[in-house]
């Protein structure tokens, strides 16, 4: 029969062909998506994230006390959040806004508040955001932008309109090091430097000053006398400086120092006598002697504002031929390295004499604020170049006599050196209690480092060893971590108290025990859901670790895990950086131990880089051999993000095992491109055979395969979709979601489209600039929850609301409900509880896990 091919037949076949899918874009109600688009729009108060374990897990930068308030704290850790304790850290909550785009308060540089009036504070981040509070740091709001980071800052001690903000980059300790080449440190495109800026009318102008110290001027502490505040002193790369008339004017401190380096300086103050000093610690100054070295540096204090300084640093000094301890010699030539400008191996061969009297390269110091002759120095040997043993040290008889006081790892352990360290008075043995990382530093040869320091009005002091915090209420004779409470005595399953810094990553919530939810995470392993016992709170959720830092060079960071479907205690996981990365490892007991089955991927670089992100590894329910996963190329989710690196070993894309795990091979046939860019891969709910790949690269799309992966045609999805981050199929009605938007894309590729009819025509049903997820609840289709991820480039701020959606009518109505989040623009993952609809987990970026309960809820989780 002969086809009608005159143009008014073919538009009418087009017509037909492409008018249900525009009727269906045509159906979307875009009031709501032109206002979360373009305006801030506050989340459902009723709906509230709560944080849980572990607690910290990751770096903590800074942490200060508030001046008169012991009950408040901050800390900011390195993932980009910021969290504050009302409760003296009880609890911890985030601090920055969970409404807001997500990146205030990313790397909080500083934050102090007014003796005048303890509800006002200031704070200062490293992209030159300016903050000011009112509300005692609850919430905060921008005030200025002064370009890029700076350090420190003083609040004018009778004005709480006059603050003085110090420029550079003085306590970026992973990057800004001394050495004899750069005395003065070094400096950093991120920073400004030459000045501090002062203002007197809260924020709205500044002006600068001390603009004729240094070009490269980097501000370390801005002390404010605090009865006379015409009296200001800096410690800066270029030495202690003084002003008398309130930054007008200043003029070098230097008598008595050795060097005039500052690393650190506070202040005491006794108000009822009027008794003012200065403390400081010295960059330890390295000279060659013979086959040794000897050190110059130490601790200072002045009693005379400033103008001399006396020499306190005692029996700070150490004999490191007394210090057996093959890790500790280690660290000593690797500094001798950096400080002499050659390599470990050289200064090794250099200076073959231990040096008997030598200190460590101290940064950081503070005073009991009740007690002027209680001092404590701290160092951080893993990130600065330093060594000795401990990780703090502290004196209360004013520098007589120094003690190591934070004392933990392999050394302190086996009690090595007992004679020397009893002629010096000093304990031995670990004085610290970890929570989970206890086994793990137990081994360690203490090389973690020390990363903050700080102390309150009480007296009690705060310290940061690996990743977690530590407090001390008897002068740092004993320290107790403060990030996580364990449900029983002994029981390893912990329960955080909200202050997370752990990279959150896949959660798998149906592992075949309805009690247990799997999470992975980065740089800690594997976690399950565990009792919470007699706990107080219902809601709470505590975890134990699987995997990670509970074994003896365990997997430390895993992207995805899946169980075996016909046996729940056998568990699967891919790793992406640290150890066992780019393996499959494979436990056959519930995680008690594990092997690695299969190496997939190596690349080129350190153990600690990154290679292939892998996502979705999905197991054959009808034949658990046939195995599935991605590997990510365009990697948007994932800690230091961006294109995967060179592989030496294995490819991006689509892999497939069909013998249990134990050798894998790549099929991208029918992709657009080699080394695909696939985000996410799903199984159909009703044929294990068909495949759907997410690919998320700039010639993404929708592909779909029905012979499991031998062969992917691209579907037919709408034109303006560049990228597709998720796809997701509803296991009750079969309707297909895909997720799609790019982090620099335009707004109108991005969003959520629904299919009823296996693809053939698409629904927009959601409008978003950059959309990461989406699934529904396998108990109520009409609950879908998504994901929506923040902008960059010259994107960024023009979608208003990232952050965390909520539909109960199967995408109708949305409401955002971000509130209690850290990270909106960084949730990784996000689902709806398999048993209980009231219940939604999610994984953030860089603060952990967290739950939160709908419908006014208040029972916990576990109920159905």
């Amino acid at each position: 029969m002969k086809t009608d091919t005159t143009p008014k037949k073919l538009f009418s076949l087009l017509l037909s062909l492409f008018l249900p899918c525009l009727l269906w874009g045509q159906s979307i109600d875009n009031s709501y998506f032109n206002k979360i688009r373009n305006e801030k729009v506050i989340s459902d108060t009723s709906i509230v994230w709560k944080n849980f374990g572990p607690g910290m897990s990751g770096y903590c930068e800074e942490f200060w006390c508030h001046p008169t308030d012991t009950n408040v704290m901050f800390m900011g850790p390195d993932m980009h959040v910021t969290f504050g304790t009302w409760d003296g850290g009880q609890s911890w909550q985030t601090v920055k806004d969970s409404d807001g785009l997500g990146y205030d308060l990313e790397r909080t540089h500083d934050i102090q508040f007014s003796k005048n009036n303890p509800d006002f504070g200031v704070a200062i981040e490293r992209e030159g955001g300016v903050y000011t509070s009112e509300d005692r740091g609850r919430s905060w709001k921008q005030v200025a932008d002064i370009d890029k980071a700076h350090t420190k800052l003083a609040i004018h001690p009778k004005d709480d309109k006059t603050w003085y903000i110090g420029a550079g980059d003085f306590w970026n300790v992973k990057n800004n090091h001394r050495s004899l080449k750069n005395l003065n440190g070094i400096q950093h495109k991120r920073a400004n430097y030459g000045y501090i800026l002062k203002t007197t009318n809260a924020g709205k102008s500044f002006k600068r000053i001390a603009t004729g110290i240094a070009d490269d001027l980097d501000i370390g502490r801005i002390i404010i006398h605090p009865s006379q505040p015409n009296l200001i002193w800096i410690a800066t790369n270029h030495g202690v400086f003084k002003s008398k008339n309130e930054g007008k004017s200043w003029k070098a401190c230097a008598e008595g120092l050795p060097n005039n380096l500052p690393r650190d300086m506070v202040s005491y103050f006794d108000e009822k006598n009027e008794k003012f000093s200065l403390y400081l610690v010295e960059q330890t100054y390295y000279k060659e002697e013979g086959k040794s070295v000897t050190a110059k540096g130490g601790v200072f204090r002045s009693d005379d504002l400033g103008e001399s300084w006396n020499d306190i640093t005692g029996n700070l000094y150490f004999d490191l031929s007394q210090i057996h301890f093959t890790a500790e010699h280690d660290r000593f030539y690797r500094t001798m390295g950096y400080w002499f400008g050659i390599s470990k191996k050289e200064a090794k061969g250099k200076f073959t004499q231990l040096p008997q009297k030598t200190l460590s390269v101290f940064n950081r110091i503070v005073v009991n604020p009740l007690d002027p002759n209680e001092i404590h120095v701290a160092f951080n040997k893993k990130h600065d170049f330093t060594f000795g043993p401990g990780d703090l040290w502290s004196t209360r008889d004013g520098g007589k006599t120094w003690k190591v006081t934070a004392r933990q790892g392999k050394y302190w352990l086996e009690n090595k050196d007992t004679a020397y360290w009893k002629q010096r008075n000093n304990d031995t043995g670990s004085n610290i209690k970890f929570a989970h990382l206890q086994y793990y530093m137990d081994l360690e040869p203490a090389r973690s480092g020390n990363r903050m320091l700080a102390v309150n009005a009480k007296g009690e002091l705060f310290i940061g060893i690996d990743q977690q915090t530590l407090k001390s209420t008897d002068h740092g004779y004993s320290w107790i971590q403060i990030d996580d409470d364990e449900t029983a005595a002994g029981s390893q399953k912990w329960i955080g108290r909200g202050g997370s810094n752990l990279p959150g990553r896949f959660m798998l919530l149906e592992t075949g025990i309805p009690e247990r939810r799997l999470l992975c995470s980065g740089e800690h392993g594997l976690w399950e859901t565990a009792s919470i016992g007699n706990w107080k709170d219902p809601q709470a959720v505590a975890v134990q670790q699987l995997e990670g830092q509970v074994n003896h060079f365990g997997m430390h960071s895993v992207s995805t895990v899946a169980v075996h479907p016909k046996d729940p205690n056998i568990i699967y996981i891919l790793g992406w950086r640290q150890s066992h990365r780019g393996k499959l490892r494979r436990s056959n007991d519930g995680g008690k131990t594990w092997e690695n089955i299969a190496t997939i991927f190596d690349v080129d670089s350190p153990l600690h880089k990154k290679l292939a992100a892998q996502n979705a590894l999905i197991i054959d329910p009808e034949n658990p051999q046939n195995m599935y996963f991605c590997a990510t190329y365009q990697m948007i989710s994932e800690v230091s993000g961006g294109r995967g690196p060179k592989l030496t070993k294995g490819q991006y894309g689509f892999y497939r095992s069909q013998d249990g795990g134990y050798t894998w091979e790549v099929s991208n046939n029918g992709m657009d491109h080699k080394g695909a860019s696939i985000r996410r891969i799903i199984m159909d709910p009703e044929n294990p055979t068909t495949l759907y790949a997410a690919v998320n690269d700039n010639n993404g799309g929708l592909f779909k395969s029905t012979d499991k992966g031998s062969q992917w045609k691209k579907m037919r999805i709408p034109s303006e979709i560049k990228a597709v981050n998720n796809v997701f199929i509803d296991r009750n009605t079969k309707h297909i979601y895909i997720s799609a938007g790019r982090r620099t894309g335009e707004y109108n590729e991005g969003g959520l489209w629904k299919s009823e009819n296996k693809g053939k025509t698409w629904k927009k049903i959601f409008k978003a600039s950059f959309v990461w997820q989406a699934e529904t609840s396998p108990v109520n289709p009409d609950l879908i929850v998504i994901s929506v991820a923040g902008q960059a480039g010259d994107q960024k701020g023009k979608f208003k609301n990232p952050g965390v959606y909520l539909s109960q009518n199967g995408g109708k109505t949305w409401n955002k409900i971000n509130k209690g989040l850290g990270q909106p623009n960084k949730i990784v993952d996000v689902k709806p509880d398999p048993y209980n609809e009231n219940v939604l987990w999610c994984a953030s970026w860089g603060c952990g896990w967290f739950i939160t309960y709908l419908n006014n809820d208040e029972k916990g989780w576990l109920t159905q």
